[in-house]
């Protein structure tokens, strides 16, 4: 079905290409690699991999607009219920997922589980839209933040232009993906830094509210519960924005062959990642609502920036500068994490071979990386990006939901599979079942846009026959394709 082993060859000198099927030594065997091989090295400790998952969830939406959540509960304190369910499910995904990356060793997240419980057609579709639009247009997105709010204190009393926003934001992803391609090392490092510096961000929101709570400023918090009821449409929907904010979870599952010891440094980072995340985030919108309406915060472009104002005068300059610093680590962790999908896939043949080629001194996935660079310039300046996001945006938990489906599959399937770490089979069925709810609801509230996403996502199965099982290829298109 397309799975053709690679063979270890030299490419100018530069990489060398690991072995197919995900079989490369030195991963999950004793066996040292064999003369001529390059592997992805195990630089991934405890305290990286908790800085991959924190700073790829924190984003820019917990300080710019978590609106959408009180927009669609219609209280304060049905909105803070609703972070808190959020994070809790968003945990039980986090779960399933631990217990699939200590059972199946290898690197490539969503792919890897699916190519493993259901075959290679739905896995070809799921890293098919994952290459092509969602993670282009999610880097673009989140990239674009970045820009926005790194030129802010220099534009205080006017507008931004777009212009100026787009250049620094090229810059700065750019930036990504030459750290990304020079040092797995120190793309680890400055993730720490970053991961560090949005924590402090959320301190500076957490802790001024807390002395708001103490001074008895909890006029918001009176009848939390009344205001707008929240629909039957609008509650579902604020589920949706709030598993959106928490999305990043499954990170680390990307790099799971550059993880010291898997079995228990993969469950430890993503719990106390997870715990971390969501006490952070209940707190800071909490915070938000000590100093800001709930009616304040629904007109407010960026309720951090805002509530710094409030409260700490010049020194709320700093919060935009925090912001960009958040957006940039969402973007260091994304490329690093998804950059090993696409290698993973090119190793399984669903990809160019050139992907999984590893560069000699390096040892980065370098091809892997550098393949999202052209694509998400055209996003950036071309592309209508939220309406991308859109459409795809149910895609993404289809396939998570898939995965954990998969997950319950296997047990049934191999359950004689070494499992390390297991989680009871409550959670992954509720968590399933959440997942494909959003998905139908998805459907039903918006049947155009998921429409065009539904019908791009399906594009991948004509893409899979043409491009990995017609063995009849011209000469031309297997160069093209890199066989």
């Amino acid at each position: 079905m397309g799975r053709k082993a690679a063979v270890s060859t030299v490419s100018n000198g530069s990489y060398l290409q690991g072995q197919a099927n995900g079989r490369l030594p030195s991963m999950d065997s004793g066996q040292p690699a064999q003369e001529g091989k390059v592997v992805l090295k195990k630089k991934v400790t405890l305290l990286r991999g908790i800085s991959i998952i924190i700073g790829t969830i924190i984003g820019a939406g917990i300080f710019i607009s978590p609106k959408g959540i009180l927009k669609n509960t219609g209280s304060v304190g049905m909105s803070l219920t609703v972070w808190t369910v959020c994070g809790i499910l968003s945990l039980f995904g986090a779960l399933c997922y631990a217990e699939l990356g200590t059972c199946i060793k290898k690197s490539g997240g969503h792919y890897t589980y699916i190519l493993e419980a259901f075959g290679p057609l739905p896995a070809f579709v799921r890293v098919w839209v994952e290459l092509l639009i969602i993670r282009p247009a999610a880097t673009a997105v989140i990239s674009l933040a970045f820009g926005r709010y790194i030129l802010e204190p220099f534009f205080m009393q006017c507008e931004i232009p777009e212009l100026a926003i787009k250049l620094i934001t090229a810059v700065g992803i750019t930036l990504v993906m030459v750290l990304n391609s020079t040092s797995v090392s120190w793309s680890a490092r400055i993730q720490i830094f970053l991961t560090f510096c949005k924590l402090v961000a959320i301190l500076i929101i957490i802790v001024p509210g807390v002395i708001q709570l103490i001074k008895g400023e909890t006029q918001h918090f009176k009848n939390a519960f009344a205001g707008n009821d929240a629909s039957v449409m609008g509650l579902p929907l604020a589920f949706y924005s709030g598993m959106y904010a928490y999305s990043g979870w499954f990170y680390l599952n990307f790099v799971t062959e550059e993880v010291e010891n898997p079995e228990k440094n993969i469950p430890l980072a993503i719990c106390i990642s997870m715990i971390i995340v969501t006490v952070g985030y209940v707190l800071t919108n909490v915070a938000y609502f000590t100093t800001i309406s709930a009616g304040e915060l629904l007109l407010s472009k960026a309720v951090a920036v805002t509530f710094a104002e409030r409260l700490m005068g010049n020194f709320s300059l700093a919060v935009p500068v925090f912001v960009a610093l958040s957006c940039f680590g969402s973007m260091n962790g994304g490329i690093f994490a998804v950059s090993r999908m696409f290698f993973v896939a090119s190793r399984e043949g669903h990809l160019p071979e050139i992907l999984s080629m590893i560069h000699v001194r390096k040892h980065t996935p370098l091809p892997a990386v550098i393949v999202l660079h052209p694509l998400t310039m055209i996003m950036l300046f071309n592309g209508d990006l939220y309406s991308l996001l859109n459409f795809l945006s149910f895609a993404r938990w289809l396939f998570i939901g898939l995965v954990v489906a998969g997950l319950i599959y296997l047990r049934y399937k191999r359950p004689d599979m070494p499992r390390p770490f297991k989680v009871p089979i409550f959670i992954p069925a509720l968590f399933s079942f959440t997942c494909l709810f959003m998905v139908a609801l998805s459907l039903y509230s918006d049947p155009v846009n998921t429409g065009i996403g539904f019908a791009i996502t399906l594009t991948g199965v004509p893409a899979y026959y043409l491009l990995i099982v017609w063995d009849k290829k011209p000469k031309w298109f297997r160069k093209l394709l890199g066989k």
